[in-house]
């Protein structure tokens, strides 16, 4: 596996499975005298953590920051924070070793790779979106310095309610504002600032789609609806943001604005069909801690994809011009 690493600059190196001994992640390239303190990292967490409403595996999410800083600053050099795994009960996938999953990414892992851990889906479950919250919470600080702030919220789409007592589970929409990004971040031709913020959003798990400002509604429009004009004189003010705050890959200094969606959690207690690892279709009901909705939850892993993207993006401007 190769593809555990993200950013040039500001580079985050994440690791462990759902039912191993521990997950976390190393990041490099952190400017020295950062105040930074585990409570940072805990409070972001926290915010990931399921409540009694989506009825998934619950853990304390302790973490621990390994090196990296000293009194309460960073040094510059590596930071390793870990996360104990203490609450995993892995004798729920004894029944499902040899049986791929429907819309989980078993049978792919297994065609890529040849053998992979059952338990929790391993290093493919949701589980691992923590190691980039915690990453998440580290570029926050580093982009607060700046003023940046990055705010997003979830758009249930259905009842959590009605779909856990038909034992299923239901998607939504998680919407993104980031301000206080002035003009002139972003790398063009293919390091694009919506580019990487896009390949950021959809390398998590669950994620099947996003688009910027006006999105897929632009292609409806005419050029004269869609172009944003001046709003008024003295001053790089818009009427509208249907460009969602980038243009050519480049931020224009207007809020950056995206709408991420995400599919239903496959896992549920409804009985489905399954193929087996000879091609065998069994009939299966998935056990275990799963979430109804995994929407409300992920609207921090999207705000800490989202910094890892603006924090790496804002050392690399400081080459760009004198």
């Amino acid at each position: 596996m190769a593809a555990n690493t993200f950013g040039e600059l500001f580079r985050v190196t994440t690791f462990g499975e759902s039912h191993g001994p521990a997950m976390g992640c190393v990041i490099d390239g952190c400017p020295a005298g950062l105040e930074l303190s585990v409570n940072d990292i805990e409070a972001e967490l926290a915010r990931r953590r399921p409540g009694a409403a989506y009825g998934s595996r619950d853990e304390s999410d302790k973490p621990e920051i390994l090196s990296g800083v000293f009194e309460g600053k960073t040094l510059g050099s590596p930071i390793a924070i870990i996360v104990r795994n203490e609450n995993q009960n892995s004798k729920d996938y004894e029944e499902l070793k040899d049986i791929y999953r429907p819309g989980h990414a078993d049978f792919t892992w297994d065609a890529k790779f040849g053998f992979r851990d059952y338990r929790g889906g391993g290093r493919s479950s949701g589980r691992e979106t923590l190691c980039r919250v915690a990453a998440g919470a580290v570029a926050k600080k580093l982009l607060s310095l700046k003023g940046i702030k990055i705010n997003a919220c979830a758009d249930i789409n259905g009842s959590i309610e009605e779909a856990r007592s038909d034992n299923d589970s239901i998607g939504g929409i998680v919407s993104c504002q980031i301000s206080g990004l002035s003009a002139g971040l972003g790398e063009p031709v293919f390091d694009k600032l919506d580019a990487r913020l896009a390949a950021a959003i959809l390398s998590i798990g669950a994620c099947k789609g996003i688009e910027f400002g006006a999105g897929f509604a632009a292609s409806q429009m005419k050029g004269s609806e869609n172009n944003d004009l001046p709003a008024n004189e003295g001053g790089f003010q818009y009427a509208t943001n249907n460009a969602g705050g980038i243009l050519g890959g480049i931020s224009t200094g207007q809020d950056i604005v995206f709408k991420a969606a995400f599919k239903p959690t496959p896992s549920i207690g409804k009985k489905q069909k399954a193929y087996d690892k000879d091609g065998n279709i069994r009939e299966i009901e998935i056990k275990g801690r799963h979430d109804v909705c995994i929407v409300p939850r992920v609207v921090v892993v999207v705000e800490a994809m989202a910094a890892l993207v603006l924090a790496d993006s804002l050392l690399l401007s400081y080459s760009s011009k004198k």
